[in-house]
């Protein structure tokens, strides 16, 4: 009794520490600057966002529930441990890859959401398409998220847990609602701080209960289970590869870390974010390795959780909450369980925040509401956060198997999006032609796969099935990827060939992707939106031949100062 009491003083104190952030934020963000830039204010933060706040939000974006729980979970599971927790390695090495390779040209060109370049080059039906795996990838995250959340919280102060969720959900869609990206990178800082604390603090008087064997021992030795290192059987070693680049990879096309990106003041500064980040995300994972090694050394029949290991009760996923309820003495296990609860949010409302951006901006605004006002634009984003955060609510009440809905997600960001945003970004010369047969390709093949946490039977079979297991041991994940990006390259050159070569007759280019048009009559239809939006033709997609067409669209020099001065952008443009 005493526990859940302490538990339900330190869940109030961190959710009102988190609100009172997110409202000062939300303050701060009225005072920013004028009514003129309040959208860009809230969907890219002004683009002021500094190297400490930056880091701490790009690094909390992927450390949330699923990253420090499934860590935990991984390590402690027996046939797993150490060598199958892919997600500390994968994404810290995705912010390199993305740091690398795309941070400097996604924010160069002065972006406002990852689908502005799809929008650019392949037309506004294009970035339709690409925003429906966007959409479900943060979606089904965010309602992940809120499930464990909310089973966590349980744990600690044994209430309903469709209650924990609910709350949770509702603090963290309302300080997102009520001041954007400066919400959430600031209580992402505050969120950050809580789960460091709260684990390390928690770590040595876990590890020094009478129940625990020394985890140096059971890291190679058999006790209680099999050595937590864990191994990679030879039969497993393709799809842990494939796995593995499905993390690092497919871990790079999300709007929640281009956000953090386009909100830098510069190329240069949106780069050391994401290397910073990644550093941050390798730093968090170690408390986490650490707990669940603790949970695989535990003779759980000297504590007070039972006759039985928390795997045979089917709670391997809340080992994490479990190790520092039974393990740690009240006083500090109600802080650690406090702590990371509150913490597990800050990845939710990323996704949230993140969904409603591309909506308003991508999809209400150039699509649709051209003429839309900032005013307007924001009010957009202000009801989809509540519609969305509502729909990430229900999910996770609702739904059985919201992990398998955002695995499922995951890898049709992997499989669709990351071929598709190497093309826009590197590949000249491909079009919308490519664009819809790749994704088109790549959906196919991961689908036909099949899927067993939705009890989706394959229709392909690849080498390596697993008939007794019902699992794909061949990486047909990264095949449908690879598919999918020379898919797009291969129908592009063959449609501009065909074009240009009159082997069709223009009439048949009905998205105008490939014949030049640039008649009166179709430039009347270009639409500008404003001086600092991307330029949408109404009926297709912006021709990269023509380039005159292409430059105009970014004429705001206040918006893209630093790109005109800054020398290695322009040689980048150069190159």
């Amino acid at each position: 009794m005493a526990f859940h009491v302490a538990g339900l003083i330190a869940i109030i104190v961190f959710y009102l520490a988190i609100l009172f952030v997110g409202i000062w934020a939300a303050w701060k963000t009225k005072n920013s600057g004028s009514d003129g830039d309040r959208r860009e204010a809230i969907i890219v933060g002004g683009r002021d966002i500094g190297l400490l706040v930056g880091g701490f939000t790009m690094t909390a974006t992927w450390v949330g529930g699923g990253y420090i729980n499934g860590t935990a979970e991984a390590v402690y599971v027996p046939g797993y441990g150490l060598a199958w927790a892919q997600a500390p390695i994968g994404y810290a090495l995705s912010l390199v890859v993305g740091g690398l390779f795309f941070a400097k040209p996604m924010r160069s060109k002065g972006y406002v959401t990852m689908l502005d370049p799809f929008q650019q080059i392949y037309g506004k039906r294009m970035g339709g398409l690409i925003f429906i795996p966007a959409l479900m990838g943060e979606m089904f995250w965010a309602a992940a998220i809120f499930s464990a959340l909310g089973a966590t919280i349980s744990v600690i102060i044994d209430i309903n847990i469709n209650i924990s969720v609910t709350i949770s959900a509702l603090i963290a869609t309302l300080y997102t609602l009520v001041g954007g990206l400066y919400s959430v990178a600031y209580t992402d800082v505050v969120q950050l701080f809580c789960i460091f604390f709260g684990l390390w603090i928690s770590v040595p008087f876990a590890m020094s209960h009478p129940a625990v064997t020394d985890i140096g021992y059971t890291a190679v030795h058999t006790v209680f289970q099999e050595p937590w290192l864990g191994n990679i059987k030879k039969p497993d070693i393709y799809k842990w590869i494939d796995n593995f680049l499905l993390l690092t990879l497919g871990g790079i096309p999300w709007q929640a870390y281009f956000q953090r990106v386009l909100s830098s003041s510069s190329a240069t500064y949106a780069q050391v974010l994401s290397f910073l980040a990644a550093f941050g995300c390798i730093v968090m994972a170690v408390p986490a390795v650490l707990i669940g090694a603790i949970g695989a050394s535990t003779d759980w029949n000297q504590t007070e959780y039972g006759d039985s290991d928390p795997k045979d009760n089917y709670e391997a996923d809340m080992i994490l909450p479990i190790v520092l309820q039974y393990l740690c003495p009240v006083y500090i296990s109600f802080f650690g369980l406090g702590a990371v609860s509150a913490a597990v949010m800050s990845s939710a409302d990323s996704s949230i925040l993140s969904a409603s951006s591309m909506f308003a901006r991508n999809i209400y605004q150039l699509s649709f509401r051209q003429s839309a006002s900032d005013k307007e634009i924001v009010w957009v984003m202000r009801i989809t956060i509540f519609v969305f955060g509502a729909a990430a609510t229900a999910m996770a009440l609702l739904a059985q198997s919201v992990y398998g809905l955002w695995y499922l997600s995951s890898d049709l960001v992997y499989i669709i999006i990351f071929p598709q945003l190497l093309c826009v970004l590197f590949i000249k010369g491909t079009n919308t032609y490519g664009a819809v047969a790749g994704y088109l390709f790549g959906v196919i093949l991961r689908i036909t796969g099949g899927e067993p946490y939705l009890h989706l039977q394959p229709l392909i079979f690849y080498p390596g099935w697993d008939q007794e297991q019902q699992i794909q041991r061949f990486p047909f994940k990264t095949l449908a990827m690879l598919t999918s990006f020379f898919t797009n390259i291969g129908v592009s050159y063959l449609a501009k060939y065909l074009f240009e070569s009159s082997t069709l007759p223009p009439k048949f280019d009905f998205l105008d992707a490939v014949v030049a048009k640039h008649s009166k009559e179709n430039m009347d239809k270009a639409t500008l939106v404003k001086s600092d939006n991307i330029v949408l033709n109404e009926l297709a997609p912006v021709n990269p031949r023509h380039s005159l067409t292409l430059s105009s669209t970014f004429t705001n020099k206040e918006a893209f100062s630093d790109i005109d001065s800054s020398p290695d952008v322009s040689a980048a443009e150069d190159k």
